[in-house]
């Protein structure tokens, strides 16, 4: 079978598909026997033709029933599926069980080609060794070249490892010894040069092969082709990896945007990409039949993607096979026939290789098809003309085109515009924006277009006379653009005296169509700004032009039109306030703008719902944005009668509540019923690492953080330091940071701080770690000698906790104080306690 022969296949089972579909309605209406499963996928097929799940329980329900019944759900699956392989085997499976032989070649020939899938292939070589089991010699060599042509197109498959073991296997079983030898020879040496499963164990079996036949001649062929075999297997683990990501069996649908056809389309693609780059090093031929075999692959799964059509055919072209590219084109427009860009990619190739009347085909059916026939297509298949056959041909296409119902004023001027510019013959040009002004002179766009090209030649007296024109018989809500355009040019080629008349003509227009708002602006300073700017040229500050912006917006909420806003002026310097450009045009009425009654101007140091603007909430020159005490979120206020502490900010919240139980465990409060004391003291003795952490958390709407739970991470956290000086206290802070470092021998100030020489996470040096290394080895092996009999070192959290609250319930302890360390400290450290003073 022929390429082109291929290709037409695809399209006449879309033809099928669409008048099967068109007869699944007369089938519910009459299918009183049809299955409660197959109406309702029948049903759900009706409202969306490419329903996967619908037409999956179709094909379930055509899988449990005989063939006989299931021949017609098989054929509706298929013609609207023609790459689904797994539905191709499940119907020829049952069709060879039925032995109805005749049916299955009529099957395998109308899928094999177009669906290169090992699974269908291999039941295809099952039917082949089947009809010709009893036929001797000459069934055995229609068995081999069934063989050969499968290998021949599946062959370089990933998966075709089995396909090229059982090849052998029906090779050595060839009663021809003389035969036998060299035709296994041959498959070994091609299946073990292929990246597929399996290609380890066809090794194998190759060196037995050859060892098995003669030991000197296998030790020459094996050292010619292991490093070929090697290289394969290095491809087969970079191709694995890629195949292992794409989904063989999916449906091919148009794109729906869905995260998965996304994510397969993407594994396609990069599949593809490695495809070309030429990783087995191949001869061009080979590379060619490898890449082409890896785009029909793909196009079973994406075949409604017109970008892997386009990049199918312009793979072949940029590779010198314009044959293959144009079948390529063929196939992809009958397979997608309303897709316009791939009609213009085919006819940009055929143009640009010389085939002109193939082009011209192209654009023809372009034209004529119902589905692809617009505007655009009259345009560039006049072009097209003028570009093969001259001026004279394009004119009369565009007489053609003017009788298409489809064809709308941008035909006539882009003919206009071609005319001007490749002839540079005004007058047809002139005649041809003529004769559209008399169809299309009630579209405002038109009138433009034509405006602009008199402008183009200087007639301006021919400007004006058209404004008059199209403004005498445009109703007055859709003039709005043509008086817009005629000011303009009033204000550029006129004098004073006609631009205030035209002015003054546009704003009588503007309040006979009720639009107040605007029609303020025609006396105002904006209207002068508008007369005296130049392109992005400005005669005022941009602090004036945001003054009148205001202005406008409380002009016309006065007015009542808010939301309404046509005049140009006003969209220019409303334009020109937020990007500083050109904003010509009219701003669409249907925009909703906001209230800006109720607008005050933010200032970051004002917090919400207090009557402090200036409030500082900081530690150490940072603000305490994560710090939230209650009362609004985020919020700190000052409390009646609670005086400041000495953290330079941080103010009692306004309804306080009572310290937690671990929380005063280091912190004790001063006031009965009030956490600001405690609050303050644990700001007081925190280093300026851990402040630093805590006025980087943001501040976020809800319920206010439990102390407990974020006190007892911090305690877990297993810091490189001593966690004495990120907790300021010697008492509970030495003993924490001796159970979660397991150092008994950190040294502590009297005040509770670390000394000097301690170490500091502010001022960690990592180089110094790294050249001190054999220093701190040194160390922790003597640390791991003293500690020997202590058999478990693992922080216990409930049992800390516990302890936590113990110390809580004594008196006369504070966090700043000159601590010792616990002598309950030992049930988790596992030494003694002592002074660390």
């Amino acid at each position: 079978m022929s390429e082109r022969e291929e290709a037409a296949q695809l399209p006449a089972a879309r033809a099928q598909s669409e008048s099967a579909l068109k007869g699944m309605a007369d089938v519910l209406a009459h299918g009183d026997a049809m299955s409660v499963q197959e109406r309702r996928a029948r049903e759900r097929i009706m409202v969306d033709r490419y329903d996967t799940e619908a037409w999956n329980m179709l094909g379930s329900e055509a899988q449990g029933r005989p063939i006989a019944e299931a021949a017609s759900l098989y054929e509706l699956l298929l013609t609207n599926f023609p790459t689904a392989a797994r539905y191709w085997r499940a119907y020829v499976e049952a069709q060879m069980m039925a032995n109805n032989d005749e049916a299955t070649k009529q099957i395998f020939s109308r899928c094999l080609l177009s669906c290169l899938h090992v699974d269908l292939w291999r039941c295809y070589i099952r039917f082949i060794r089947k009809v010709n089991e009893n036929r001797g010699a000459e069934g055995r060599d229609e068995t081999k070249k069934a063989f050969d042509f499968m290998l021949g197109h599946i062959g370089m498959d990933i998966g075709a490892g089995a396909v090229w073991m059982e090849y052998i296997a029906f090779l050595k079983a060839t009663p021809e010894e003389s035969q036998r030898m060299t035709a296994v020879r041959k498959a070994y040496q091609r299946a073990i040069l292929a990246p597929i499963h399996l290609v380890e164990q066809l090794w194998k079996d190759y060196e037995n092969f050859e060892n098995s036949v003669s030991r000197a001649l296998a030790k020459s062929l094996l050292a010619e082709y292991q490093p070929k075999h090697f290289s394969a297997r290095a491809v087969y683990r970079e191709r694995k990896k890629l195949c292992e990501r794409i989904d063989s069996s999916m449906l091919a649908v148009p794109p729906t945007g869905s995260i998965k056809e996304e994510q397969q389309c993407s594994a396609w693609k990069q599949l593809l990409a490695f495809e070309k780059g030429n990783p087995q090093m191949l001869d061009a031929t080979s590379l060619t039949k490898r890449v082409a075999f890896t785009f029909e692959q793909c196009l079973m799964c994406l075949y409604h993607y017109p970008e892997i059509w386009y990049d199918y055919a312009s793979w072949h072209a940029q590779n010198g096979s314009p044959e293959s590219a144009a079948v390529v084109f063929q196939r992809a427009l009958k397979a997608l026939p309303d897709k316009t860009l791939l009609h213009y990619a085919f006819a940009e190739f055929e143009e640009a290789r010389g085939n002109i009347q193939e082009a011209k085909k192209v654009y023809e059916n372009l034209v004529k098809n119902t589905a692809t026939a617009s505007s655009l297509a009259y345009i560039q298949s006049i072009r097209f003309v003028q570009r093969t056959e001259g001026t004279e041909s394009a004119l009369k296409a565009l007489v053609e085109a003017r009788k298409s119902p489809l064809c709308t004023y941008h035909v006539y001027v882009a003919s206009a515009m071609m005319v001007l510019c490749i002839e540079k013959d005004q007058k047809i040009a002139r005649n041809i924006f003529e004769m559209g002004l008399k169809k299309y002179i009630h579209e405002p766009a038109y009138v433009l277009e034509y405006a602009d090209f008199l402008c183009r030649l200087n007639d301006d007296q021919n400007v004006r006379a058209l404004f008059e024109r199209a403004l005498s018989v445009l109703p007055p809500e859709e003039s709005v653009e043509v008086w817009n355009r005629f000011v303009l040019f009033e204000q550029t080629y006129g004098d004073l005296s006609s631009m205030l008349k035209v002015q003054q003509r546009r704003k009588d227009a503007l309040v006979q169509i009720g639009d107040e708002g605007a029609a303020m602006v025609e006396n105002s300073l904006q209207q002068l700004i508008s007369r005296y700017r130049y392109l992005d040229l400005w005669p005022c500050s941009a602090q004036d032009l945001d003054h009148l912006a205001r202005q406008q917006v409380m002009a016309q909420k006065l007015a009542g039109k808010a939301g309404k806003n046509n005049s140009q002026q006003a969209t220019i310097v409303t334009g020109a306030a937020a990007k500083g450009t050109d904003a010509a045009g009219s701003a669409s009425a249907n925009i909703v703008l906001p209230d800006v009654s109720k607008m005050v101007v933010y200032d970051p140091r004002q917090a919400p719902g207090s009557g402090t603007s200036g409030l500082q909430t900081s530690v150490g020159g940072q603000p305490l944005l994560g710090l939230q005490l209650g009362g609004a979120p985020g919020v700190l206020q000052q409390s009646k009668g609670a005086a400041p502490s000495g953290v330079p900010g941080l103010f009692a919240p306004v309804r306080p509540r009572a310290p937690t139980a671990q929380f005063s465990a280091f912190v004790q409060p001063s006031v009965e019923g009030s956490t600001s004391a405690s609050v303050e003291e644990a700001v007081k003795v925190l280093p300026p690492t851990l402040g630093n952490f805590l006025s980087q958390l943001p501040i976020v709407d809800g319920p206010t953080p439990n102390i407990e739970m974020v006190m007892a991470e911090l305690l877990q956290l297993k810091i490189p330091l001593d966690v004495s000086e990120v907790l300021g206290t010697d008492s509970d802070g030495a003993f924490v940071a001796k159970v979660i470092t397991g150092d008994t021998r950190g040294q502590t100030a009297g005040n509770g701080f670390a000394k000097p020489g301690a170490r500091n996470m502010g001022n960690l040096n990592v180089r110094a770690m790294k050249a001190d290394g054999q220093k701190r080895k040194e160390l922790d092996r003597q640390e791991e000698e003293d500690n020997a009999p202590v058999q478990n070192r693992t922080p216990d959290v409930f049992r800390l906790r516990q302890l936590q609250r113990a110390r809580a319930a004594k008196s006369g302890q504070t966090v700043g104080g000159a601590g010792s360390t616990s002598g309950g400290s030992g049930a988790i450290t596992g030494e003694p306690s002592g002074s660390s003073g």
